[in-house]
């Protein structure tokens, strides 16, 4: 995945009186919906209520103010560097979804003040379990009377969802590992503490921190989320609520 959008909202006065105005069509919002939990959820949360690194969007002023994203899409493409927000080359139509999502966010908010978490919880769990040990090949690393036993009872909804789809979130994060080949053919195996193009660094069992130019070794990584990375690409709005479904039932 490319780098996140982050966005950054400036949060209402109280006594800002907020005006309801028709929602987007529904086509164009679940559109938005996808492109905003591949692109935008890891640091705004799969609801735009806000995560980790990136601010709740259901009440930023821009958003609020936006129509047809005349207001976003400058954010949107020329980014907030400074802010830690890159520029997204992305199709003005793409953009124009984005926005249709969040604005469907807020309208959520101003008519009802608040959306009930368990609305989340809208899918078929027998088709959830289908897709857990089917298409998403969720049983090949998960078990639901294993690690999973009991998961709804220790997750709401909201936060269930974030959990299946961005489980590398937060400072439990399992390292990425590498096992390294030298030239002498020696290899050596540990945690990745640093990679990028030119170098690879790990911590090894003895806790030594080694360190070698890209280009003078063979590493093989191991991912322990990137199944779940993968996943994130094919998800279809179904399979996520069904998903959710079966394993808020695993109580």
């Amino acid at each position: 995945m490319g780098a996140a959008l982050v966005f950054w909202a400036i949060a209402l006065p109280a006594q800002v009186q907020l005006i309801s105005r028709p929602v987007p069509p529904a086509d164009a919002v679940d559109r938005g919906q996808k492109l905003f939990v591949a692109n935008c959820g890891f640091c705004h949360g799969a609801t735009a209520r806000g995560g980790e690194s990136g601010p709740d969007l259901v009440r930023s002023v821009i958003v609020l103010d936006d129509d047809n994203a005349e207001h976003i899409g400058p954010v949107i493409q020329q980014g907030r560097t400074d802010k830690g927000m890159p520029a997204f080359d992305l199709p003005q139509a793409q953009v124009g979804d984005i926005a249709a999502f969040l604005r469907s966010r807020t309208q959520t908010a101003i008519d009802r003040r608040a959306y009930a978490l368990q609305e989340l919880n809208t899918g078929d769990a027998k088709a959830g379990a289908v897709y857990f040990n089917g298409a998403g090949k969720c049983n090949t690393c998960h078990s639901p009377t294993g690690d999973l036993a009991g998961v709804a009872a220790r997750y709401e909804s909201q936060a269930l969802l974030e959990r299946f789809l961005y489980p590398g979130r937060g400072p439990r994060r399992k390292p990425v590992q590498a096992t390294v080949k030298l030239a002498s053919g020696q290899t050596v195996a540990g945690d990745v503490e640093y990679l990028d193009d030119f170098t690879i660094s790990i911590r090894d069992a003895e806790n030594n921190y080694r360190s070698w130019p890209r280009e003078s070794v063979q590493a093989t990584l191991s991912d322990p989320y990137a199944a779940h990375q993968e996943l994130l690409r094919k998800y279809t709005d179904a399979d996520m609520h069904n998903l959710l479904a079966y394993l808020a039932g695993l109580k």
